[in-house]
């Protein structure tokens, strides 16, 4: 049976065409593109009744021009992300998805990621900012991995049991995040997460990049994270053409999509 998707974009530049095509040439999601700030009003609970899943494909509350802002969310839309996840609304997050609204640690709770846009307090101890290979400004650059899942008979695996190969962007953040009791583990990558294979944080100053000293970083690509009621599958795949038009990521999107939005899933994220 089709699932009833509503699709969160905005604040990150991508591919609109390529990225979209995921959705309309796929007739078991029928998808509602809403951009924020706009979301921030049908996100709330009595307009999302009527849909199966959340998936965020934003990166709103990180203004960067010339100089970073990071603004806290306004109390509304955390009103709103809070019922969400009370109500059990199943979410995927899809690559920078995962780092929007820095100055709102919550959020970092809710996608259990590690990524940090700058140096800061992870966990009680400051910790570098995360780095990058490839993305929207050096597509050249994006990387050729193997994703394997943690566990070939998980429902989000169905159908890439031996794993698949991509070409995306990757990001390197600090490793031991997945040990937190609420993550799965779903998917990690054989690529070498050494900092001389990434480019420092975007937002580090000439000093910074130059001293920018990463340690090894976690190859868990792909895990679920459960907060609140809801089930969330959080990914750092899927920045750009190459990944959309990849059909063993389309396969793994709608499997996600189509997990957190099954009783399994939340009666997972409630035990």
């Amino acid at each position: 049976m089709p699932l009833n998707v509503l699709l969160v974009t905005k604040g990150h530049p991508f591919d609109y065409n390529g990225f979209y095509a995921i959705f309309d040439e796929n007739p078991e999601l029928n998808t509602t593109v809403v951009e924020q700030p706009a979301a921030q009003i049908i996100l709330r609970p009595e307009f999302v009744k009527d849909y199966d899943a959340v998936v965020f494909y934003d990166m709103w509350g990180t203004e960067m021009d010339g100089k970073a802002h990071f603004p806290e969310p306004p109390a509304h839309y955390i009103e709103t992300i809070e019922a969400l996840l009370e109500s059990g609304v199943g979410m995927v997050l899809l690559n920078h998805a995962t780092v929007q609204w820095p100055a709102w640690p919550r959020w970092r709770e809710i996608t259990g990621t590690s990524f940090m846009l700058e140096e800061g307090e992870l966990n009680g101890e400051t910790v570098p900012g995360s780095g990058y290979r490839g993305g929207g400004g050096e597509p050249e650059r994006n990387a050729t991995h193997r994703l394997t899942p943690v566990d070939p008979n998980h429902p989000v695996a169905k159908g890439l049991e031996d794993g698949f190969e991509i070409t995306d962007e990757l990001y390197i953040k600090t490793a031991g995040f997945e040990d937190d009791p609420d993550i799965l583990p779903l998917f990690r990558s054989d690529y070498d997460f050494s900092p001389a294979n990434f480019n420092p944080p975007p937002l580090a100053s000439a000093d910074e990049q130059a001293n920018w000293n990463h340690p090894k970083g976690s190859n868990l690509i792909t895990w679920a994270k459960r907060t609140g009621n809801s089930p969330i599958v959080a990914t750092e795949s899927g920045d750009g053409p190459a990944a959309y038009a990849n059909p063993a990521f389309r396969q793994f999107l709608e499997n996600a999509i189509r997990w957190v939005a099954s009783d399994e899933a939340k009666a997972w994220a409630q035990d």
